[in-house]
């Protein structure tokens, strides 16, 4: 069966991260090839996901072909045993309705192998079985509306949580030996408490552990700790909370006394 997954989470969970490594896990090979990435945005369309007509450096028209019929076409030269895994991130930023168009039922579980004739093309389409699909999606985001009930219906939705607790996460911490970062990691747990409590907030805007992963010096240093907290916390706290400063300043000052 096709799998429809949709990793939702705010910010810093490692969404993009798991999508990429379940594509590999599932197929049982790092193998870039079968695994494409694309990003929904509010102008994004039918004709840019699956093809439309583009205009010409002459002034004229072309039909050009979008990166999912692309992909599909792929897939659908390769064994049907071998999974190809098209991942979308912000899938909640887009329109729906106005993206996939026929596609809709076409990715539908029991229609795979059912042909549609293209809105933009005389021939049919369909969907090869070993294309499977995995959108990422941002919890935290105010500016997007509840996704779209036809394409929640037809995908399975897992929730994902910030790692602080984890034994990856956990054993890295340890391997620091860092009291600034013990103290920062505990105000920070402190703190996804009082957002997850927040009415106007919850779950799905707490703080990620990519937030504190390892920097690419694999070193938490002084100064990386602070630049985390004063150009990436502070920044997003004063985001969440707007209508409320005096929360955001208390939680900023608490944040800067852990780096003291």
């Amino acid at each position: 069966l096709p799998i429809y997954v949709i990793l939702a989470g705010p910010p810093g969970v490692g969404k993009t991260f798991a999508a990429r490594r379940l594509a590999y896990s599932i197929m049982g090979a790092k193998d870039r090839t079968r695994v494409q990435m694309i990003q929904f945005h509010q102008s994004y369309s039918y004709e840019d996901f699956m093809m439309g007509y583009r205009p010409t450096a002459s002034g004229g028209f072309t039909l050009a072909e979008g990166p999912f019929y692309r992909f599909c076409e792929e897939a659908r030269k390769d064994d049907v045993n071998r999974p190809y895994f098209f991942i979308v991130d912000e899938i909640n930023r887009g329109n729906i309705s106005k993206i996939f168009g026929e596609l809709l039922m076409l990715i539908e579980a029991d229609k795979r192998g059912h042909e549609l004739r293209l809105l933009y093309k005389n021939e049919t389409f369909s969907v090869p079985p070993n294309v499977h699909i995995i959108g990422m999606m941002n919890t935290a985001d105010r500016s997007l509306s509840v996704l779209d009930y036809a394409l929640r219906r037809r995908f399975g939705f897992f929730h994902m949580t910030p790692g602080f607790a984890s034994n990856g996460f956990r054993a890295w911490q340890h391997s620091v030996e860092s009291t600034v970062l013990d103290a920062l990691l505990a105000v920070i747990v402190d703190l996804n408490l009082e957002i997850a409590k927040d009415p106007a907030l919850g779950p799905g805007f707490a703080i990620g552990h990519s937030y504190l992963s390892a920097p690419p010096t694999d070193v938490a240093d002084d100064e990386w700790l602070t630049s985390v907290v004063e150009d990436e916390l502070v920044p997003l706290l004063d985001e969440y909370w707007f209508d409320e400063p005096e929360t955001a300043h208390r939680w900023a000052d608490t944040l800067r006394s852990a780096l003291a």
